[in-house]
């Protein structure tokens, strides 16, 4: 149970918001880096932490990020041309750089310097690992990028998906460190079997026991599972939670991966998952199920507020059930709905626009998803006293790996050990 007080500071990141104020002091990952194909191509629209933003890609190839509104009579730049390293208003002319700066300003007598004296917003800009990624903090405090393994790797070698959902991003996030809920939500069951029978991974239902280690970037967090016909050994699965919404998830084999969920508002997100083999180039089979799997659709979406954001829809969503199959649920499928991704969004976004957290009763499989809440809560108010995010100057803090294996104790040390071994091979 999270207080209604609190709630509003763990879920409200528009400006001048406490935990607003926290995401801008991070790099925030805004559209994907195809998107904005070429120099001079089109500009796409974007909403990103409550702020209508346009983003276009200059004559040199560098992006900008500025406010959606000319600065003359506030038309839309989503309109403008895309010409001769900036983005020129169609209304009446007037041209930005990608640093906000007035460029151009046709309307007016030539010998006027009224140019000079008109910016807009404009937030600074970076391509990396397929993604552009936004700072919308104070320019001072400007850090370097996260430095994720996955971001690192040749462009040959990761795959980077985005789509939109229609909730808080919080509830994504709780989703991403949620281990109890893969061995129901995600199950599955030979015809025949019972339901309370259904397995993920060939773990049985029951509940996992949960280890968590804080670290400066988030925590790390193990769930151990008995193993062997005996019960003799443990399977642990360790994510790993990097502040403020990154997740990197278990996988024993390449291509693995995880997921990033910011805020558009606090009622929508950009969804992104991540696929990458630091080994190998992915193969084609790889990158079109990965592709595939999400059936997502580039469109315009109107927003309650009448603003229109360039999103990715997915074909499975709240107004068709995501295609949920009820003989699927009763013969084979614990849900009835296809592919773990549509799972998860349809438990996520069932809860509501933002979750009332007064109204849930946490049990002890909960632990990860109490430890983040009051992490960013904590930091949120920290931030409003002036004491800054350690996560956000330390790009290296991200050079970590999430783990699956099987030991033969119940204890946590060896998987502690497995974890700093392979960070320090990134390292």
């Amino acid at each position: 149970m999270l207080s209604a007080h609190d709630n509003e500071i763990l879920t409200q990141t528009g400006p001048g918001t406490p935990m607003g104020d926290l995401f801008r002091r991070f790099w925030i990952p805004v559209a994907l880096a195809e998107e904005l194909p070429e120099p001079d191509c089109p500009p796409i629209r974007l909403k990103v932490l409550s702020e209508n933003l346009v983003a276009f890609r200059d004559s040199n190839g560098n992006v900008g990020l500025i406010d959606n509104n000319c600065p003359h009579r506030r038309a839309s730049l989503f309109f403008g041309r895309n010409e001769e390293c900036g983005l020129r208003c169609v209304y009446h002319g007037w041209k930005f750089d990608i640093d906000g700066n007035c460029v151009d300003m046709p309307s007016e007598p030539a010998e006027s310097n009224f140019k000079d004296k008109v910016k807009i917003t404009a937030y600074p800009a970076q391509e990396f690992g397929s993604v552009i990624w936004a700072y919308m903090g104070p320019s001072h405090l400007k850090p370097e990028l996260p430095q994720f393994e996955w971001a690192l790797v040749p462009d040959s070698h990761r795959m980077v998906t985005r789509w939109t959902q229609d909730s808080n991003f919080m509830q994504a996030v709780e989703g991403e460190i949620d281990s109890a809920h893969i061995n129901y939500l995600h199950s599955t069951f030979e015809k025949g079997q019972r339901a309370t029978e259904a397995q993920f991974a060939g773990s049985k239902k029951g509940a996992p026991d949960l280890t968590i280690k804080e670290t400066d970037y988030g925590f790390i967090y193990g769930a151990r599972r008995d193993a062997g016909e005996n019960g003799d050994s443990s399977w642990w699965r360790v994510t790993q939670w990097l502040l403020p919404a990154f997740s990197l998830i278990a996988g024993t084999g390449w291509p693995r991966g995880g997921h990033m969920y910011f805020p558009q508002d606090d009622e929508h997100i950009s969804a992104w998952e991540y696929s990458y083999n630091p080994e190998a180039p992915l193969t084609q089979e790889q990158r079109s199920f990965g592709r595939a799997k999400f059936k997502i659709f580039p469109t315009t979406h109107t927003l309650p507020d009448g603003s229109i954001t360039d999103t990715f829809r997915m074909e499975a969503n709240p107004e068709n059930d995501f295609l949920m199959d009820r003989t699927v649920q009763r013969e084979r499928s614990f849900t009835g709905i296809e592919g773990i991704r549509h799972q998860d969004m349809a438990m996520t976004q069932s809860m509501g626009l933002i979750s009332n957290r007064e109204g849930e009763h946490l049990g002890t499989t909960d632990k990860a998803i109490i430890t983040a809440r009051r992490r960013l809560i904590q930091m949120a108010k920290d931030l409003q006293e002036g004491i800054e995010p350690i996560a956000a100057t330390h790009g290296d803090l991200y050079k970590v790996r999430s783990i699956d294996f099987t030991a033969p104790e119940h204890d946590f040390t060896e998987f502690l050990e497995a974890h700093h071994e392979l960070a320090e091979a990134q390292n």
